[in-house]
This record gives C-alpha cells, structure tokens and sequence, in this order.
C-alpha cells in the first residue's frame, strides 16, 4: 500500500501525456479561440468529453498520489537522503509550475 505511489505517479503521468496529446490536437490556444474550441472538444470531438474528464480528474489523482509520496518520504525520514530529497522537491515545484499552466490553459473553462 505505502510502496505504490511511485508506480501510481508514473501511471497516472501516462494517462496525463496521452489524454493531454489528444486534447492539443483539437485546442485553439488563442484568446478568443479557446472557449470554442473547448466547447467543440466536449461536443463534437468522438468522446472529447471523456478525454477531457480523464485529464482533469487524472491531475487530481496525479497530486493526491504525489502528496502521499511525499508524506511517506517524511514518515520514514527519507530526508537525509539530501540529493534523492532535493531532486524531489524541485520536481515538485516543477509539476506545480506545469499543473498551473495546464490550469490557465483553458481560460477559466474548466
């Protein structure tokens, strides 16, 4: 159970690139396209409205695992371990960093 969450996080990035790639292949990344071109993902993409779900639950997923991978690594000390616990941390921020421009993406249509 504890030992899983590594595993879970490399599912759930899998998940994340796959969705993430068919979505891009239908987004408009402009200001006055985006909208349209979410709308036109949930209604006329073959199960756009899945694909669109699955990415969106799947972050959530994605930092409830990465949150209990962490608190396992605090639990058991892994701390001292400084240059394992440093990459750690940066990739954190990193995926912090990506999560908030997936977030802005689509301008507020979540």
């Amino acid at each position: 159970a504890w030992w899983n969450f590594g595993s879970l996080l490399g599912l759930c990035l899998g998940v994340q690139i796959v969705t993430g790639l068919f979505l891009a292949m239908h987004y408009a990344p402009h200001i006055d396209l985006a909208f349209n071109s979410v709308i036109h993902i949930c209604r006329d993409v073959n199960y756009g409205w899945l694909l669109r779900t699955l990415h969106a639950n799947g972050a959530s997923f994605f930092f409830i695992c990465l949150y209990m991978h962490v608190g396992r690594g605090l639990y058991y000390s892994s701390y001292n371990l400084i240059l394992t616990w440093t990459m750690g941390v940066i990739i954190l921020f990193m995926v912090m960093a990506t999560a908030f421009l997936g977030y802005v993406l689509p301008w507020g249509q979540m």
